[in-house]
């Protein structure tokens, strides 16, 4: 008889469902807190003597993060971070029309029972910091282009009292500071580590990446396995496109997945969005994209999936941007024609 146990566990801000099968029994299920004590008691739930227990989660966020690191620690436990999209699909293929937490455990850990292993490789510690500061860079990006909307609006009323609008400003020179301390913090830790500083330069050599953009999506690409193709960033971003197609009568256009990191995809747009402005290929090929009838957000999607397929290449060859491996120019016209983007 195996020694191997499999368990599935659903993920959310709050709680962690634990679905475990243990000698080939299902045994009821169980609710934890998500946190650290919570993990803690997960750790002395799972493992038993001689036996090995196969863990699977989803790749759905920084609530199962905490876990994963817990469970690689622990002797006797096997973690796999499955991708969200492919275990979508092999609900689909269990006929899993319904979904709820309790259910979702079960697919976990059918998952972890059925499908080839892939082991989670866990993050070194500065590529964690990172992350951490990347993320909490962007949110601050996100409040700060908030707050200067509101100081816009307030601008523009007489409704609005002096106070107000100081305070605003206050407010925005605070979080100013904020977003130049993180840079710092985040630059000194790239420094630390050889191989970050030289995918940063990689990084700074592409048209439209900025020193905010590389530390985004240098946190957001530090933390994967060292040996994804290119086509799994693309899935892990939720930038692959997902075809409707049934019989003859059923031929739906395809939609992005979003099944993927969406910081990744944020960290990745407003550099396409430039890029398609100011280099010349990746401008050909969106513009190439818009005559061929695409939208004018399909087209700058493309671009953004050709960036991530150029930075996997620059990565494993260590050779800075080249935008003529991504779309050939047929004629010196494309360098100098612009085609407005979409807003």
């Amino acid at each position: 008889m195996s020694n191997l146990d499999t368990c599935g566990i659903e993920v959310s801000a709050k709680k962690l469902v634990v679905r475990m099968r243990r000698q080939e029994d299902l045994e009821p299920l169980r609710n934890f807190p998500n946190t650290p004590e919570g993990h803690g008691m997960i750790l002395r739930y799972l493992p038993r003597a001689g036996r090995v227990v196969r863990v699977c989660l989803e790749s759905t966020g920084l609530y199962g993060l905490d876990l994963a690191l817990a469970l690689s620690e622990q002797e006797g436990i096997e973690v796999m971070v499955a991708n969200p999209r492919a275990v979508r699909h092999f609900a689909h293929a269990l006929m899993r029309r319904s979904k709820n937490d309790p259910l979702d455990a079960g697919v976990l850990e059918e998952f972890a029972a059925r499908m080839p292993f892939q082991p989670w490789v866990r993050p070194s510690p500065t590529a964690l910091a990172l992350h951490a500061l990347a993320r909490r860079l962007r949110e601050l990006v996100e409040m700060q282009t908030a707050e200067k909307n509101r100081q816009h609006a307030a601008g523009l009323s007489q409704a609005i009292p002096a106070v107000v609008r100081r305070d605003l400003a206050r407010s925005l020179r605070a979080q100013e500071r904020a977003l130049q301390r993180l840079t710092r913090q985040a630059r000194q830790l790239i420094a630390q580590d050889p191989q970050m500083t030289e995918r940063f330069a990689l990084l700074d050599s592409v048209p439209g990446i900025g020193e905010t953009s590389a530390v985004q999506l240098l946190g957001e690409l530090g933390v994967l396995a060292p040996d994804l193709e290119a086509r799994q960033w693309v899935a892990y971003a939720g930038l692959d496109p997902r075809e409707y197609t049934s019989g003859s009568s059923l031929h739906k256009k395809p939609r992005l997945s979003k099944a993927g990191n969406k910081h990744l995809r944020h960290a990745l747009f407003m550099p396409a969005l430039v890029a398609v402005q100011h280099d010349p290929h990746l401008g050909a090929f969106y513009r190439h994209l818009l005559a061929k009838g695409k939208f004018k957000m399909q087209a700058l999607v493309a671009v953004m999936r050709k960036l991530l397929h150029a930075l996997h290449a620059m990565f494993k060859t260590h050779q800075p941007y080249d935008g003529s491996q991504l779309f050939r120019l047929n004629s010196p016209a494309q360098e100098v024609t612009h085609a407005p983007v979409a807003s």
